[in-house]
């Protein structure tokens, strides 16, 4: 029998409605009115939770990485860039108050152990593991002590990396995304039908975290089975930012959690009958009834 994964008063899993994350990530550019922006959006159109992502600079980049020349918003090296990305504490309890009174849930991935602690101190229901990190036993391990349910993404990785992230985590309180990890994905590399294999190797939910264009793949998805869908957000892409690009505006994922909303009531049972609506067609139509 497959799992099923509780989170805050969410179920995940078969027999239950898909459960839609709009990825805020970086795309709020360091702004707490952005955040809050993005925030409103993802509430008003109905998606279940909002995800961020939180690093210690420190430790996820060497001192070269961090000095190198790169130009932004927030100065010249790609130091300047990380730092100015990431919220600390005070935004982050603005945050969670905010997403309080919207009533949607919020969480983040985690990139480092010490951003593990700093999250949860805001009592998170569930974690991500980012695909760059699911090689990374250390920080599993340590997101698995928190005893949270956690969203593993499983891009630029094979099988054989899935399967050993597997059973470092467990499969208790577990949902695998499949996703490809290039901004935006080109259709041919979506892939969709690692769905399929996942639910036929695994018992856990299955998921599908998107970085494409447009919203079909994430509505084929959900057809495939995913019971979880995860898309990034943007209030415009053509902000700046390396994510914007591969996010969805209002109105796109406003249509995702709408028609996903809708495909088990279109799928039906499978039972073919004559529905009340059709007996004035027959009645009108049929010369033999």
């Amino acid at each position: 029998m497959r799992k099923t994964v509780k989170i805050a008063n969410k179920i995940i899993g078969d027999g239950y409605p898909c459960f839609i994350t709009a990825e805020i990530g970086i795309n709020h550019n360091g702004s707490i009115r952005q955040a809050k922006a993005l925030i409103d959006m993802a509430a008003a159109v109905g998606c279940d939770a909002v995800k961020f992502q939180k690093r210690t600079i420190d430790v996820v980049y060497t001192k070269e990485e961090l000095e190198k020349e790169r130009s932004s918003i927030f100065g010249e090296t790609n130091g300047d860039l990380k730092r100015g990305l990431e919220f600390g504490y005070d935004e982050y309890k603005e945050i969670d108050e905010y997403c309080k009174d919207k009533n949607i849930i919020w969480y983040a991935s985690c990139w480092d152990e010490q951003s593990v602690d700093f999250i949860s101190q805001f009592d998170v229901p569930c974690y991500k593991i980012a695909s760059a990190s699911l090689t990374d036993d250390n920080l599993l391990k340590y997101t698995r002590s928190k005893g949270k349910p956690i969203f593993l993404a499983t891009g630029m990785s094979t099988m054989e990396q899935i399967q050993h992230a597997v059973e470092v985590l467990g499969e208790d309180d577990l949902i695998i995304y499949h996703c490809t990890s290039t901004y935006p994905t080109e259709l041919n590399e979506i892939n969709l039908k690692v769905i399929t294999t996942l639910r036929e190797k695994y018992s856990v939910p299955v998921g599908f975290s998107g970085h494409e264009k447009g919203i079909l793949p994430s509505i084929m998805s959900a057809m495939l089975g995913a019971n979880a869908v995860e898309r990034h957000i943007t209030t415009d892409r053509t902000l700046w930012g390396s994510d914007q690009a591969a996010s969805l505006e209002r109105e796109g994922i406003y249509r995702i959690v709408r028609d996903i909303n809708q495909i088990n009531i279109i799928m039906g049972n499978g039972i073919k009958k004559v529905y009340d609506s059709e007996l004035p067609i027959i009645k009108k139509l049929r010369r033999v009834q």
